[in-house]
């Protein structure tokens, strides 16, 4: 049989191969089509007549899709993207039928106007509110011509997307710089000498090694940032900064005509939908009102981070001794800055955060608030690649309700960038000989981090563990839920400005005491993290609060403006709405050549279009989730135990089966502050 059709339980990663895709989807849609029919056919106003039915059509297609799509994230090949790309037409052909079917549509909109609505738990109700929302969001209520433009759109939309994430991925592998001298490599530090000899082992140099090199620089984050932080040649530093700041924007991967094509389709998909622009379309599945809500809430955060940015700067130029601080420059003065105001080198870290350590203190305070273990199960499953681990969660009786899967290291030939989790199997109930059981939900928990090099493990940067704690948050909303309708449980269901709340709110335990100090040990000696490295971390964590934080608000603020106001063929172009919008939120313009949002992939190739302001709405209610502890006293041991199972029975149970304010209130009894945002970005006294 083919792996990609077995349509339940866990992925068969050993079978799956490129060649299955396309037979797979081809049989999978024509079965699902005659399902469709039959369900119109026979569908009545209640959930077991209508969404039960509908639900199995939708979890054979995830099932199926969701695989071939984690592959094109982690396994990407010139095979599976062509057959992707064979495929996706035909998905995104059927989906639209699905999700545009009037008689669906009707039988639920009968179902919220009968009897029986009552009567319904409040994640039912709220599924079939947002099946009819989502619906008409998605063309139901469009005819003939409007319709079919409409359809047309989507596919190309789809095809847009991919393609985006393509090239991105194509240019910033295909950018290498070989280094030859210990001058060019002079401050780097011992990690990042491994990790570049390494590389160019792998691209032939078999005799290249950390001392004598040679050594390859590559664009993706653990070989960039490190040399831009550490590199002492500012010429080297100069040519690797442009190479980041224009890939994808010229030759074969150019994503610029991609850029004014995608936003153009959108808007006129918006106006054919009624709405004015794409942005008001993305408002209308999510917390944030309107436009004017987002906007508010950016320019109360951007005026303070603003004066505090212009501040840091001049503090940096002062540091480096010049009136004229290049871009390229910044972060390498910024890192030497840091290092004297606070005795903290960032590399003096990386021995003592060797990933096993810092998952078994993870691991330890995931027990600690909420009860639950986790102990790995590798072997159990089948994976995708060797480095990959598989774990399994358990509750207070050491029954197991939930497994995922770690890959957590960067692959810059294969996987895309960036750190992401994502649902592998959803929470849900399932027949087996005629009796229900639970369907235990499963995650993938994917990171680009530092791998291991020369015999050593994998030495985080202290970034990394914030960035794995913050995918972790998202997995807890996945596998703690309790809500065992597919469409609601886990973060399914969830307004997109509400979704990063877990995750952020699990960076802040990075700065616990006893948190840290639980995983930071040394790898050779398994000394604990001494004293003063931790009161070091506290004190340079608002280093610079002013520009990471605009950093934010100006990806927020671009992607606003863009799905917005911005007009397609207009006499201003995104590049130039880009340098308008830098005018209040960087404090060192952009270069003329500087092609960010060919990189931008988030709005252009993910789900956060007109929607990037989600991570500073969500942030807002992470950082006053947090300040409940902080409020018990993070030394009172009894009370963060009460509290971390009320978040756990609230925030991450709950899913999608309230809306994220009734959510939120059920853990902190009341509405959120944006007090506690502000103190813990340092941007207002904590007194």
């Amino acid at each position: 049989m083919n792996p990609l059709l077995i349509g339940q339980g866990l992925p068969p990663f050993d079978k799956i191969e490129s060649a299955h895709i396309v037979p797979a989807v081809k049989q999978l849609l024509e079965d699902l089509n005659t399902i469709q029919i039959e369900l119109e056919a026979s569908a009545t106003p209640t959930w077991n007549g209508l969404v039960e039915p509908l639900t199995e059509i939708g979890e054979h297609l995830t099932w199926t899709w969701g695989i071939i799509g984690h592959l094109m994230g982690v396994k990407n090949s010139p095979e599976l993207r062509e057959t992707y790309e064979t495929v996706q037409p035909d998905l995104v052909k059927f989906s639209n039928q699905l999700n545009q079917s009037k008689i669906i549509y009707k039988t639920f909109k009968a179902i919220r106007e009968s009897e029986g609505f009552d009567e319904l738990e409040p994640a039912q109700k709220r599924i079939v509110e947002a099946a009819i929302r989502d619906a008409v969001l998605s063309g139901v209520a469009l005819e003939g011509e409007r319709q079919a433009r409409f359809n047309t759109i989507e596919l190309e939309l789809a095809e847009l997307s991919t393609k985006f994430s393509n090239n991105l991925l194509d240019a910033t592998k295909t950018f290498k710089l070989k280094l030859t001298s210990r001058e060019e490599v002079e401050g780097l530090p011992e990690s990042w000498l491994s990790l570049a000899a390494n590389t160019a082992r792998e691209e032939g140099d078999e005799n290249a090694n950390p001392e004598e090199g040679p050594w390859i620089v590559t664009l993706d984050i653990p070989s960039f940032s490190p040399f831009m932080k550490y590199g002492k040649r500012q010429d080297l530093r100069e040519k690797l900064y442009r190479a980041r700041i224009t890939r994808a924007s010229e030759g074969k991967w150019d994503n610029s005509p991609l850029i004014d094509r995608i936003l153009a389709l959108r808007k006129e998909q918006a106006e054919i939908l009624g709405y004015t622009s794409y942005a008001e379309v993305s408002l209308a599945q999510k917390m944030a009102p309107d436009v004017a809500s987002v906007e508010k809430l950016l320019e109360e955060l951007r005026s303070p981070a603003y004066e505090a940015g212009k501040k840091e700067l001049e503090q940096v130029k002062e540091f480096a001794q010049t009136k004229d601080l290049k871009l390229w420059d910044l972060a390498f003065w910024s890192e030497r800055q840091r290092e004297e105001k606070y005795a903290l080198n960032a590399e003096e870290l990386r021995p003592y955060f060797p990933l096993p350590q810092v998952l078994d203190g993870l691991f330890g305070l995931i027990q600690r608030l909420f009860g639950v273990t986790i102990a790995p199960a590798d072997g159990k499953t089948a994976i995708w690649h060797e480095d990959v681990r598989y774990f399994q969660v358990s509750d207070e009786t050491g029954e197991a309700i939930a497994y995922f899967f770690l890959d957590p290291y960067s692959r810059p030939a294969e996987k895309r960038g960036g750190a992401w989790m994502d649902d592998c199997i959803g929470r849900g109930k399932i027949k087996d000989n005629g009796t229900v059981k639970n369907r235990l939900p499963v995650a993938y928990m994917i990171c680009n981090q530092t791998p291991p090099v020369d015999g050593k493990p994998s030495l985080m940067t202290f970034d990394e563990v914030e960035t794995l704690f913050h995918e972790f948050g998202h997995g807890l909303q996945h596998m703690l839920t309790k809500i065992d309708f597919p469409q609601a449980a886990g973060i399914n269901n969830i307004e997109w400005d509400a979704v990063e709340l877990p995750s952020q709110f699990m960076e802040n335990w990075c700065y616990d005491r006893a948190t840290l100090m639980g995983m930071a040990k040394h790898y050779k000696t398994g000394e604990t993290l001494p004293e003063h490295y931790y009161q070091k971390l506290l004190a340079a964590r608002h280093y610079q609060s002013g520009l990471s934080t605009l950093r934010q608000l100006h990806f927020g603020l671009l992607d606003i403006e863009l799905h917005h106001r911005y007009q397609p063929g207009g006499t201003e172009k995104p590049r130039e709405v880009r340098d308008r919008i830098a005018q209040t939120t960087t404090v060192i313009p952009p270069l003329p050549e500087d092609s960010f949002l060919c990189s931008f992939g988030h709005i252009f190739a993910g789900g956060y279009a007109a929607g990037y302001y989600s991570y500073h709405w969500a942030e807002v209610l992470s950082a006053d989730a947090f300040a409940a502890f902080e409020e018990v006293g993070l030394e009172n041991e009894a009370a963060i135990v009460e509290t971390g199972r009320r978040f756990r029975n609230t925030v991450l149970a709950l899913g999608g089966s309230l809306s994220p304010m009734e959510v939120f209130k059920s853990f902190r009894d009341r509405e959120p502050k944006t007090e506690p945002l502000l103190r813990h970005k340092g941007l207002v006294s904590a007194d």
